[in-house]
């Protein structure tokens, strides 16, 4: 085996058992084929007493929100370790998920430790382990303490989708082949969670749960699409009937409203890894709520807003709908035009840009559309670049350098204006680099998105070509923002390319290339070699 050095740096006051730890699993996470080809199969027992609960404290420890400076980089290098060995471990994982489940069942104590329970969220988990998943939780659901059951709620709806993002082809078959084990399982847990569900909290705890475990169960989502069902049924078409209203606003309660919009958005993303041509239930059920839904998520007089600490959740939720609507229906774009518009809030803009980059980068299923669908709104993209270069660079002076975390500040202030009339503060500034970067990473994810000019004459596209490249190479020299200058940068290589610069004017590509690049000086003396190379190649 080839070893190759590993540069980290490791936490001052870690202790010297997780400096080794931690060796351990970058060495794994860095080289998974090396460990399968080469080295000797890790024996189970000592996998679950060595190597697993090493894993499990750094996942444990190191949460969301943990004020530790390597906290980031120690959950994330350990849930991808995990994943990585759960898929030929699987029985040591799930075994210390079961062991904990029944540990809880016989526990006296409210406060009790769920940490192992939630391990399911970070494994991989194909049909039959999610199907044991499912199988386990209903032996043992009804006797756990409430934040058990909650915690098993919240790590199941997240198996799910890694089952269904990592293995579409199983989910997309479900529906051609329904699996009668699966659906027994699935139901059977809807009924104990709608049992659990007794108050207004809890209803808006487990909806988007029980959206999924019905999906989990085609025949009986097509049973509960009829005016009559019997009896068993009546509670699958009750929660469908209580979603829809609370979705509406019509459910007395924001709590119910705002948890009735997660369960939708999760209906509409799941509905697009089934096939069209399978006719499914699912699709009538999707067109019953995505009106509302759309209108829920996409007011700009009244932008979705769940509270103070949810704002990245909210974001997150938008852009999951967004794609989801667009592989929907891509030619149905009224939250395209909403999201567009100078007007809304910037939160919406970068909905939209970074929902178009999923689309870019994320389109593996036959029948998702491709980005080429938006391409006639190419000119409201390049003005809202030209809108937010402007804003960042009145707004910026003294700054400190930009860091871009997970953790994005935004604006709900309208803007109708191009032009400022007040100098920007500090967090409307931040705000508009956020949407910059987004923007300027989408011309390098697909230049053509930017460049495209169906209608417009040979010389206005060269003008907005120029004024497009002018915007970039403003920002190339940035010493206060390192990571939009380096964006910049390799946006400038990639329409730099051949085939890029053909876009550039396609009526006469060579004339507007040398024009802007006569009339553009670039001072970046690095960038102008690689970009003279390049042409000169």
């Amino acid at each position: 085996m080839v070893l190759l050095s590993v540069k980290f740096s490791f936490p001052i006051k870690m202790p010297f058992k997780h400096h080794v730890a931690l060796l351990l699993i970058i060495f794994l996470f860095v080289f998974p084929s090396q460990q399968s080809k080469d080295c000797l199969r890790l024996d189970e027992t000592m996998l679950v007493k060595q190597l697993l609960p090493e894993i499990c404290h750094f996942i444990h420890t190191y949460r969301e929100g943990h004020q530790h400076q390597h906290a980031a980089e120690l959950r994330a290098s350990a849930s991808a370790v995990l994943f990585s060995l759960s898929s030929n471990n699987f029985s040591a994982v799930f075994s210390r998920i079961s062991t904990r489940l029944q540990e809880l069942t016989v526990c006296s104590e409210d406060n009790v430790d769920v940490h192992d329970i939630e391990l399911m969220q970070y494994i991989n988990v194909d049909c039959s382990k999610l199907k044991r998943l499912l199988q386990e939780t209903v032996m043992k659901f009804r006797a756990l303490k409430k934040p058990a059951q909650l915690a098993v709620i919240s790590s199941l709806e997240k198996a799910f989708w890694n089952w269904v993002e990592y293995y579409p082809d199983e989910f997309t078959m479900l529906y051609q082949r329904p699996q009668s084990d699966m659906a027994e399982a699935a139901e059977k847990l809807f009924d104990l969670v709608d049992s659990f569900a007794e108050s207004t909290k809890r209803k808006a705890a487990v909806w988007p749960l029980q959206i999924i475990l019905l999906i989990l169960c085609p025949e009986i989502t097509h049973t509960i699409s009829k005016d009559t069902v019997e009896e068993s049924k009546a509670n699958k078409k009750l929660f469908l009937d209580s979603l829809r209203k609370a979705l509406a606003g019509q459910g007395g309660s924001k709590q119910l409203m705002e948890s009735a919009a997660i369960a939708c958005v999760k209906l509409c993303k799941a509905s697009t890894y089934i096939n069209w041509e399978d006719h499914s239930t699912i699709f009538l059920l999707v067109q019953s709520i995505v009106m509302d839904l759309k209108a829920l998520l996409f007011n700009p007089a009244k932008p979705f807003w769940r509270g103070t600490g949810s704002q990245n959740a909210d974001v997150e939720l938008m852009m999951d709908c967004f794609v989801s609507c667009f592989r929907i229906n891509p030619h149905n774009n009224q939250h395209f035009k909403v999201c567009l518009a100078s007007s809304s809030p910037s939160t919406f803009h970068f909905v939209l840009v970074n929902s178009l980059h999923r689309i870019i980068n994320n389109s593996h299923l036959d029948w998702w559309p491709k980005i080429d669908a938006v391409y006639c709104y190419s000119g409201e993209l390049r003005f809202m670049f030209s809108d937010t270069l402007n804003r960042v660079t009145q707004g910026t002076g003294t700054h400190a350098p930009l860091r871009m975390t997970p953790s994005l500040t935004f604006i709900g202030k309208k803007t109708t204006s191009l032009k400022f009339k007040e100098k920007a503060t500090d967090l409307d500034t931040r705000s508009y680099k956020c949407l910059l970067l987004a923007l300027v990473k989408l011309i390098h994810a697909d230049p053509k998105l930017m460049l495209h000019n169906p209608v417009k004459q040979t010389p206005e596209m060269q003008s907005s070509t120029a004024e497009l490249i002018t915007g970039l190479v403003q920002l190339v020299p940035l010493t206060n923002s390192t990571q939009l200058s380096q964006e910049a940068m390799e946006a400038l290589l990639v329409l730099h390319q051949p085939e890029n610069i053909e876009l550039w004017n396609p009526d006469a590509p060579i004339e507007t290339f040398w024009d802007i690049r006569y009339n553009i000086p670039i001072k970046s003396l690095s960038l102008k070699n690689i970009i003279f190379c390049m042409v000169e190649s």
